[in-house]
């Protein structure tokens, strides 16, 4: 693997970081940010699953669909399909509570589910792509 798409994976994999870090943050706080937390959840399983694309040279669609993202995953791996699940119960959270109209109150348990989830799928990823030699 050349060293452009080795730089691009480790730039993915930081966003994704970092928004578990923020997640992690926000549910932290008292009182708890929910609304971010689930946000930040959602975007770290997003990006990392976009680091898996662009390790295995496949095109990273633009889209905020965790089982599309699974799903092409998967194509390359299928162990990804164990994510699957979770990516239909978080992929919502990338729009749900960033508006105020969205009228649902996310109660913290749910967030902090959010939160384990992804760093599950964090790690699960980012040991697949390792195993790829593209870290």
């Amino acid at each position: 693997m050349d060293e452009a798409v080795k730089m691009a994976v480790a730039r993915w994999l930081a966003k994704a970081a970092n928004d578990l870090r923020t997640a992690e943050t926000m549910i932290s706080v008292v009182p708890p940010v929910v609304d971010t937390t689930c946000y930040h959840a959602q975007q770290c399983v997003e990006k990392c699953l976009k680091a898996f694309l662009t390790a295995t040279d496949r095109h990273v669609e633009r889209t905020h669909s965790l089982p599309r993202l699974v799903e092409l995953c998967a194509e390359e791996h299928p162990a990804f399909t164990q994510l699957a699940s979770m990516a239909v119960e978080l992929t919502d959270y990338a729009v749900q509570g960033r508006y105020p109209d969205d009228g649902r109150e996310i109660p913290v348990s749910e967030a902090l589910t959010a939160v384990e989830k992804a760093r599950q799928a964090f790690e699960f990823v980012k040991a697949e792509i390792e195993k790829r030699g593209a870290t």
